[in-house]
C-alpha cells in the first residue's frame, strides 16, 4: 500500500467530523480532469508515506480527530485495505471511505464488517458518457459498444451504487461538474439512474495544477442551477457544494 500524501485536520471532507485524510496512490481510471493526478500515475508517484509513522500519527491526534477520510487514487485497489482501516478503527476513529465504484465485492465486505461509517462515491457522468469522461474512451459509448473491460468496470459501478442504496452505511454520491463533459441532458440520466432520497452533491470543477489534462473549465453559477435543477427532479435532496 502506497500512502502518497496526509492532509493532517480538514474540516470539509468528513461531514460533521474534525478528520484528517490520508491519500492512497493508484487508481483503475484516467478521469483527464482530475485534480490529484500524481496519485493516478506511477511514473508521478511522489515518495511514499512510512506505513508505521503514518499510525503513529493517528496516535497521537486521538482525543483531537474524530474521523480518518481514505482517498486516492482509488483505495479498493488495494487488497490491504481492510488492514487498514481495522487499524484506524483501533484507534476509536470513524472513517469515510472516497471510491469510484469499481470494487463492489471490496465495498460490501468494508460495509459487512462495520470497517466503513461514511461513503463518498464519484458519479462521473451518465452512463453513456462515463466511460468518456473517466478517461476510458474518446467519445461517448452505448453500454453493448463498450470494449468488455470498459463494460465491467461500469457493471461495477452500478453494482456499487445500488449496494450503497439499499441504506446499510451512511452515504453520498457526488459529481464534479466540467463544462465540456456535463450537461443537463446528462443530469437527466443520472437522475433516472439513481433517482431517490439519497445525498447527492454537483461540485465545482477547479484547476488546482495537479491534473491529468487541461482544456477543461467549470460552469457558471447559473450553468449549475440549470443541472441542479434538472437533477432535482429524481433526486430531490441534490446540492451544490
Amino acid at each position: 500500500m502506497l500512502i502518497l500524501g496526509l492532509q493532517k485536520m480538514t474540516l470539509l471532507d468528513y461531514p460533521g467530523k474534525i478528520a484528517c485524510t490520508v491519500f492512497l496512490g493508484g487508481c483503475n481510471f484516467r478521469c483527464p480532469f482530475c485534480h490529484n493526478g500524481s496519485l493516478v500515475l506511477p511514473e508521478n508517484f511522489g515518495e511514499a508515506m512510512d506505513y508505521e509513522a503514518f499510525l503513529a500519527f493517528l496516535d497521537s491526534r486521538r482525543g483531537r480527530l474524530q474521523g480518518v477520510c481514505v482517498s486516492g487514487g482509488e483505495p479498493t485497489l488495494w487488497p490491504d485495505l481492510p488492514m487498514l482501516l481495522s487499524q484506524i478503527k483501533s484507534f476509536g476513529y470513524s472513517v469515510k471511505l472516497d471510491t469510484n465504484g469499481t470494487n463492489p465485492e471490496m465495498l460490501s465486505a468494508l460495509i459487512n464488517d462495520g470497517l466503513v461509517d461514511y461513503v463518498a462515491m464519484d458519479i462521473k457522468n451518465s452512463p453513456e458518457k462515463y466511460a468518456l469522461t473517466a478517461g476510458l474512451a474518446d467519445r461517448p459509448l452505448a453500454l453493448e459498444e463498450m470494449p468488455a473491460s470498459v463494460a465491467e468496470w461500469m457493471n461495477a459501478v452500478k453494482e456499487s451504487a445500488a449496494l450503497l442504496m439499499q441504506g446499510r452505511v451512511d452515504f453520498e454520491f457526488r459529481t464534479t461538474l466540467v463544462r465540456e463533459l456535463h450537461d443537463a441532458v446528462d443530469m437527466k440520466a443520472i437522475g433516472r439512474w439513481l433517482a431517490g432520497e439519497e445525498k447527492f452533491f454537483l461540485q465545482t470543477y477547479r484547476d488546482e495544477g495537479d491534473l491529468l489534462s487541461d482544456g477543461f473549465t467549470p460552469h457558471t453559477a447559473d450553468e449549475k442551477n440549470i443541472l441542479l435543477s434538472t437533477l432535482r427532479k429524481y433526486i430531490p435532496k441534490a446540492k451544490i457544494r
